[in-house]
């Protein structure tokens, strides 16, 4: 190879080792990595209850099936006129259980030792339904009303929030300022101090309000109504976040 040749294949050999250099050093960043600092952070809002959801149910027996069926049905809708005269809309009533089942008896075994077969004596209908009353005032008024009409079981409540997503936005605050706060003090614990922020996230579970014991509440629009307590929900929010070392 002469002088000239060599001189023409110099700049396409300074790239090759150029993009070398260049690999070798991105191999050695990804070797090396950042010192960082995970903490993990809470935050909790407490909300007034604005809603409340009632599970009902009615249960009947009789000797068929037929017979507490009709008996099952003429009771449950009572309650559901009594529900729509209470104020509380038809997309706010669901049915949410309804069962036929048959009751046995079992015949003492004969001295022989046999056993006869186990036989249906009378059928039990339950009919569940769920009730959302969006006027919490009326919960021990609905509670009572229903019961002198039929309902026999259940009585189940839970206390929610129609809307509660500026509850969970203050939660989520209240969470990365609570994990802000715990990274500052490991960092000053460890005689360092907190980076770049690399990364938050937010445990992926859907926030859900938690019962708090708070001062009794009476909710009774009457003497005559079931005393019912509506207290507080608490909706919980949980992020991690990473913080580079700054050293």
């Amino acid at each position: 190879m002469n002088k000239e040749t060599s001189f023409r294949h110099l700049p396409l050999l300074t790239v090759t080792l150029f993009l070398l250099v260049l690999s070798t050093v991105s191999v050695a960043d990804d070797d090396d990595p950042v010192a960082r600092i995970l903490v993990t952070g809470q935050g909790s809002t407490d909300l007034a209850p604005d809603m409340a959801v009632l599970t009902l149910s009615v249960t009947r027996q009789a000797p068929t099936a037929r017979a507490a069926l009709d008996s099952n049905s003429l009771a449950m809708k009572e309650v559901l006129t009594a529900m729509k005269t209470e104020g509380i809309e038809s997309r706010d009533l669901q049915t949410s259980g309804f069962s036929i089942q048959p009751n046995y008896i079992y015949p003492s075994p004969k001295s022989s030792g046999e056993r006869e077969p186990p036989q249906i004596v009378s059928y039990t209908v339950r009919n569940s339904l769920t009730v959302r009353v969006r006027d919490i005032t009326a919960v021990g008024a609905i509670l009572d009303k229903s019961v002198s009409l039929g309902v026999n079981e259940g009585g189940n409540i839970m206390f929610t929030n129609d809307d509660p997503s500026e509850a969970i936005k203050q939660a989520r605050i209240n969470a990365v300022k609570n994990a802000m706060a715990k990274a500052n003090t490991l960092a000053d614990a460890a005689g360092v101090k907190t980076g770049n922020l690399l990364e938050i996230s937010e445990q992926s579970f859907n926030p859900r309000p938690m019962p708090m014991a708070r001062a009794e509440m009476s909710l009774a629009r009457s003497s005559d109504a079931v005393p019912v307590a509506a207290g507080e929900n608490s909706y919980k929010v949980t992020v991690n976040i990473t913080y580079a070392i700054d050293q």
